[in-house]
């Protein structure tokens, strides 16, 4: 299963965003997209950006993916 994560533009080379997601930063394409910017957030899937969001719909999905998580890790530890 693959999912696409929202990540803040921090920088854009040619068709090429510097992304960041909680710190860590990766390379996206934006070959996808048109008219975005720096501090722009976009959700990227599989290296490219393919829908670009506002900041609340993007920290919101943030936060639900790392309680997801924390669930997943207390189940785990659970022994579930």
């Amino acid at each position: 299963m693959c999912l696409a994560i929202p990540s803040k533009i921090i920088r854009i080379d040619d068709l090429t965003a510097t992304i960041d997601v909680d710190g860590v930063r990766r390379e996206a394409s934006l070959m996808l997209l048109e008219d975005v910017q720096v501090d722009d957030w976009v959700i990227v899937h599989a290296g490219f950006a393919i829908h670009k969001i506002d900041e609340k719909s993007a920290k919101e999905t943030l936060d639900f993916l790392r309680e997801a998580a924390e669930l997943v890790d207390r189940l785990e530890r659970d022994g579930r």
